[in-house]
């Protein structure tokens, strides 16, 4: 008999959190009880979810008596704040937020690429990539585990639900002739080369997190550059990669190379549209860069609700039973 966990979502009535939902139920998740949290203006209200309608809950230090998988879903201040109640109740943690991420102890998990760290993992606490980098990392780990990777030029093209509801709003907003509440201007007729706030040497809080991140899961101190730019789509970022690699290449073995990639679907013109509630990365535009030597261009699109959130963070619970570890 298949063993059932204990489960919960904070963060439940948010943009993430509903989809995080979703995907459990999509993938038929062995949860024997779910509890969702949210906010204090939320509680009272009830959300469906698992086969039926559930209040949702506040958190406080009693919350998590007796889970087994808590998601964090609602931002990196609740997560900081909670987690340690969670852990200290014995409850693993897979955190949606920026909280631990640059924690060298606490995974960075992307599982088609390192989820075996898992497997020897004696903590509690899991981090999910940022949306852009859950997306990049897969074409670009298998580059590396076949041709070396020297360096990388991100230039990612974010859409509004990377803001969570309230970037969807704000689009939908603008659209209807009304002035922008959320972003600093009309994203419905511009596009911003700004994602969070202006860090050092210029670069924004987004775009060091592309760079940190990657790093991270590869492994690797190598060079990394990123532009991060908001763009009026509602759902699905796309991701302009330039990369340096170590050997030289003939055009045809990446295009097999990515075809042949879990995870990865290849597409001549990767789009939005297309890539809206898909599980896959769609890759493509495939070709030899003209700047470096053995360097190669490509662009990528996936889902940043799923594979840059929410599948990511089922898929890395999914692995933490497939060891044994809960």
């Amino acid at each position: 008999m298949r063993k059932l966990y204990k489960i919960a979502v904070v963060g439940a009535t948010g943009l993430i959190g509903r989809k995080l939902i979703k995907v459990l139920e999509k993938r038929n998740f062995p949860a024997k009880e779910i509890t969702l949290f949210a906010s204090e203006k939320s509680v009272g209200r009830c959300i469906y979810a698992l086969g039926k309608h559930r209040p949702v809950k506040t958190l406080n230090e009693n919350a998590f008596n007796g889970l087994d998988i808590v998601f964090f879903c609602a931002g990196s201040d609740i997560s900081k704040t909670y987690t340690p109640i969670a852990i200290k109740c014995g409850a693993f943690v897979i955190d949606n937020s920026s909280a631990f991420r640059k924690i060298d102890e606490i995974p960075l998990i992307i599982p088609e690429i390192n989820g075996n760290i898992l497997k020897n993992y004696n903590g509690k606490i899991i981090s999910n990539p940022n949306c852009s980098t859950a997306i990049s990392v897969l074409p670009l780990k298998t580059l590396d585990d076949n041709f070396g990777i020297k360096r990388i030029i991100y230039t990612s093209f974010q859409a509004v639900s990377g803001s969570g509801n309230k970037g969807i709003r704000d689009l939908k907003r603008c659209l209807n002739g009304n002035k922008p509440q959320f972003y600093p201007v009309n994203i419905c007729k511009n596009c911003l080369p700004q994602i969070g706030n202006f860090s050092i040497f210029g670069y924004t809080e987004e775009e060091l997190k592309m760079v940190d991140e990657t790093r991270k899961i590869l492994g690797k101190q190598i060079p990394i550059s990123a532009t991060c730019v908001r763009v009026p789509i509602e759902n699905c970022h796309g991701v302009s990669i330039s990369v340096e690699l170590e050997k030289p290449y003939l055009d045809e073995e990446i295009r097999g190379i990515f075809a042949t990639t879990k995870g990865i679907t290849i597409s001549d013109i990767p789009l939005c549209e297309n890539a809206n509630n898909k599980d896959e990365v769609l890759v493509g535009r495939i070709k030899r860069s003209f700047a470096f030597e053995n360097g190669v261009d490509f662009y990528c699109v996936g889902d940043n609700t799923l594979k840059g959130a929410t599948l990511n963070a089922v898929q890395i619970a999914e692995k933490l039973i497939s060891f044994n570890k809960i």
